[in-house]
């Protein structure tokens, strides 16, 4: 699915949307939610070319497979993170979509921490030592 098959799609479920939010809030909630999972199921398959690229480039950099995995879990930490809470927040759960976003933060912060040590002791080494 290209891009402009996917913002038609946006357009045709934000109509209906606004058309049966008054009659069946439910069901147009569940317009949006299978609106979103179609385009997220929709471009999995470039985000899966996109981490073959990164991999691939790793490779030729020869980076430790270990940042770049680390790397690509923290891409994908925030992405599902931003996925949930913008789903929480179309249903009106603004406080819900809060805590899915600090969660999502704190995973991230939690899965640099070896790559923040790696940099702090390599500027270490190259520090002159007193």
């Amino acid at each position: 699915m290209d891009i402009l098959q996917i913002v038609t799609l946006g357009l045709v479920a934000s109509l209906l949307f606004i058309i049966l939010k008054d009659v069946n809030s439910t069901f147009a909630f569940f317009v949006i939610v299978i609106t979103g999972i179609i385009i997220f199921i929709s471009i999995i398959q470039q985000i899966g070319s996109i981490f073959q690229l990164i991999q691939t480039l790793g490779a030729k950099a020869q980076v430790d497979g270990m940042y770049l995995e680390t790397i690509l879990k923290i891409i994908g930490i925030a992405y599902i993170a931003e996925l949930g809470a913008s789903i929480t927040k179309d249903a009106g759960l603004a406080s819900v979509a809060s805590k899915i976003e600090l969660a999502g933060k704190i995973f991230i912060l939690l899965l640099a921490v070896p790559i923040i040590t790696a940099v702090i002791e390599a500027i270490l080494r190259f520090l002159p030592a007193t």
